[in-house]
């Protein structure tokens, strides 16, 4: 049995900035899940690693000791190389994973996706399901594999026996103004997809006023550390909504009929001007916050470059990314 390290001490060393060992961080992630830290020397130490921060080492040993937290996902072999799964650093109106999710099984991948819930004024897809009646987003790992294995995919959140130190530390962020450590925010995403196994990642980090990162800086330092582990490429983008999901004021009720409909099945070729969205509002879009969404949305092709062929070299990337961020030594394709 590893030896407990006194959590005071923990603290204490975090926060007058020395580097915390392996064993260390595992001593206080157990502390977290099995009960035995106090809700306020878990607040004190959130606060000693925002402030404080972490190295790529002590950060990695973190993820991994969340992620041994709880149980791993095992899937059949003939699975291999087609689990897949998105993460959003999340943004007021952010629902792409309730589209994304049902859209890549009918191509045929699985999709076992750990989502999260609401941070600070941003709304998460967690929160955006259970306001549909009867939904449940708790499941065990058995009732996971039963589920994408007859539809595809599935969405849940963490629990007792998936990433239960994230569960622990999540609400935790939110509530002792620490969200926005770098540190916590990769290891809090990069815990829970480890836990799924999957074959390939796609990290989509925004920025913007209505985003977790104000700035595409902020989004592109996040990026990088989130990177530095190799999951797959995630382009930066901003959200064009004030607080989305129906809702005008924070507090305000979930409304699960606001939203955007896709109208197009999977493979379907588009021509210029077919229509593949159906916005459904509140009456509150404008022409302009219109104008904004449609130009995050319009794939148009490359101009002609001159050679006298007449085609087009590929779709453009939407305005509204800035940046795609590789892990070392990876191609863009």
């Amino acid at each position: 049995m590893e030896r407990t390290e006194p959590v005071p001490e923990l603290i204490r060393k975090k926060r007058d900035g020395e580097r915390l060992r392996d064993n260390e961080i595992r001593s206080f992630v157990r502390a977290v899940t099995d009960g035995t830290a106090q809700q306020g020397q878990i607040g004190a130490m959130l606060m000693a690693v925002r402030l404080r921060g972490m190295d790529q080492h002590e950060t990695l040993s973190l993820t991994r000791a969340m992620m041994e937290s709880g149980r791993e996902l095992e899937w059949p072999q003939e699975w291999n190389g087609v689990i897949v799964d998105k993460h959003s650093t999340g943004g007021v109106g952010d629902k792409v994973s309730i589209v994304l999710a049902p859209a890549l099984a009918a191509c045929g991948c699985k999709v076992p996706m750990i989502s999260g819930r609401g941070l600070g004024h941003t709304g998460g897809t967690l929160d955006k399901l259970e306001a549909i009646p009867g939904f449940c987003v708790t499941q065990s790992p058995e009732q996971m594999r039963r589920i994408v294995g007859s539809v595809g995919c599935c969405i849940v959140g963490q629990s007792a026996e998936l990433v239960p130190a994230d569960r622990a530390l999540y609400g935790l962020r939110d509530v002792t103004a620490t969200i926005d450590s770098v540190p916590l925010i990769t290891a809090s995403i990069l815990s829970k997809k480890a836990a799924e196994r999957v074959t390939a990642l796609l990290l989509d980090v925004k920025f913007g006023s209505a985003a977790l990162c104000p700035d595409v800086d902020s989004a592109t330092e996040l990026a990088r550390s989130l990177v530095r582990p190799p999951p797959s490429y995630h382009p930066l983008t901003t959200s064009p909504h004030t607080l989305g999901a129906g809702r005008n004021r924070v507090g305000d009720r979930i409304d699960p009929n606001v939203g955007v409909e896709l109208l197009v099945a999977a493979g379907q070729r588009l021509t210029g001007g077919d229509p593949w969205l159906r916005l459904h509002h509140n009456g509150h879009v404008g022409a302009e916050q219109r104008r904004v969404l449609q130009s995050a949305l319009l794939l148009e092709p490359e101009p002609d470059t001159g050679t006298g062929t007449g085609t087009d070299t590929g779709p453009t990337r939407p305005p509204l990314i800035a940046d795609i961020v590789l892990p070392h030594g990876a191609e863009q394709r």
